[in-house]
């Protein structure tokens, strides 16, 4: 990791990273909280998952704006827009406001995007491709390892003093964020010039006939789609963890996700290392089989096994996947990609696996109040236990 930290530029970059994403978590995990506050319904803090990742159908506009802009403005108005967004949810005093929550994680999921779109090319403009691996470490050590400190303080503002206090605190870090990427100095790729592209739709489109041309990507990403298509049942199942499994208030969902983000610093700093020794095909395979495993132990207590050690197991073992699961596919996404098509193919890749997993959030917020809990992680688990088996008779290479 000492190669991508010796670029100034992406250290620069890497610091304003950190800071919006702490603010990202610490909404992000707390507006669940905050809906099932208001409503006293899993359902309820389930689709708030939903609104956040709804913007996906936006991605391809998204991606074709990165490509089409220089990237280092794009960030940093996109980063002011969500301090805007943020603010507004002072607003919130009770049920009657749960809309204007919905609506800005709509919002704030949309700005998201668009700095996913603009960072994964600025991130490829900054460094060699022989350094993208470490740098992808970092930056997802940082998105998901953060989920340790985040939701003690996201939770701790919001219990202390309400929701007001959690929505002026993120705004303060992404306006502190939008000031820190003005620093970072980076020669980018030259945008093309208007007018010069083959119209609107094929050039929108680009991303996607850029991933099915390619064997490697094609293969991986179909079968992270599949896995994907079950993944999104958590987000509604882990509040009947905590409610019926645990018998523990809402709020002992943040305890679980720091748990989580234990396991993601661990597997973020081992991301690279995984992926030079595994390959990429491999190395999602195993990310994939970790997250099965990590399903079924939420369901420990269907075997009269005590729930609390096997959920906080199952939550760290997702931890360590994920980074893994990310890296792996970004990485290898950035090295097979032109410099100004990797905002499209970022917004393929994206699309073809929130897509499902928008899906079956929908899906498990409505089967939660009807079928157990425990069946449904089992279910997860022999679904993402199949997408390793498939992705490792790839090869390791």
């Amino acid at each position: 990791m000492r190669q991508a930290l010796a670029h100034r530029p992406f250290r620069r970059l890497l610091g304003g990273w950190s800071i919006g994403n702490l603010a990202d978590s610490a909404l992000y995990l707390t507006l669940g909280v905050w809906a099932k506050d208001l409503t006293g319904s899993s359902g309820a803090a389930g689709l708030m998952f939903l609104a956040l990742a709804a913007p996906v159908l936006l991605f391809p506009l998204i991606g074709l704006l990165a490509d089409k802009v220089e990237r280092k403005p794009l960030l940093i108005w996109a980063n002011l827009a969500g301090a805007a967004v943020a603010a507004t949810l002072t607003a919130v005093q009770g049920a009657g406001q749960l809309w204007l929550l919905y609506t800005v994680a709509f919002a704030y999921g949309s700005l998201g995007l668009v700095n996913a779109a603009a960072q994964t090319g600025l991130v490829r403009d900054m460094l060699p491709a022989r350094h993208l691996d470490t740098a992808n470490g970092l930056l997802t050590t940082v998105d998901q390892g953060l989920r340790v400190l985040s939701p003690v303080l996201g939770s701790a503002l919001y219990a202390a003093w309400g929701g007001a206090a959690l929505a002026a605190g993120v705004a303060g870090c992404l306006a502190l964020t939008a000031a820190v990427l003005a620093t970072v100095r980076v020669r980018e790729s030259a945008p093309p010039p208007r007018g010069s592209g083959a119209g609107w739709w094929r050039e929108t489109a680009a991303g996607l006939a850029h991933v099915r041309g390619v064997p490697l990507l094609r293969r991986m990403l179909g079968v992270s789609a599949a896995a994907f298509g079950v993944i999104g049942v958590l987000d509604s199942v882990l509040f009947e963890v905590v409610d019926k499994g645990l018998g523990m208030d809402a709020a002992f969902f943040g305890v679980l996700m720091s748990i989580q983000g234990a396991g993601a610093i661990v597997g973020g700093l081992t991301a690279a290392l995984i992926l030079r020794r595994l390959g990429p095909a491999a190395t999602v395979a195993a990310a994939l089989a970790l997250l099965g495993a990590a399903c079924v132990a939420l369901a420990a207590d269907l075997a009269a096994l005590a729930l609390l050690p096997f959920a906080a197991a199952g939550l760290a073992m997702s931890g360590l996947a994920i980074p893994w699961l990310m890296v792996a596919m970004v990485t290898t996404r950035q090295r097979l990609t032109p410099a100004r098509l990797q905002g499209r193919v970022a917004a393929a890749a994206n699309l073809a696996t929130t897509l499902p997993q928008m899906a079956s959030i929908a899906a498990g917020a409505a089967l939660v109040a009807v079928v157990d809990y425990r069946w449904m992680t089992v279910a997860a688990g022999v679904v993402l236990f199949g997408c390793a088996l498939t992705l490792a008779r790839l090869g390791p290479r």
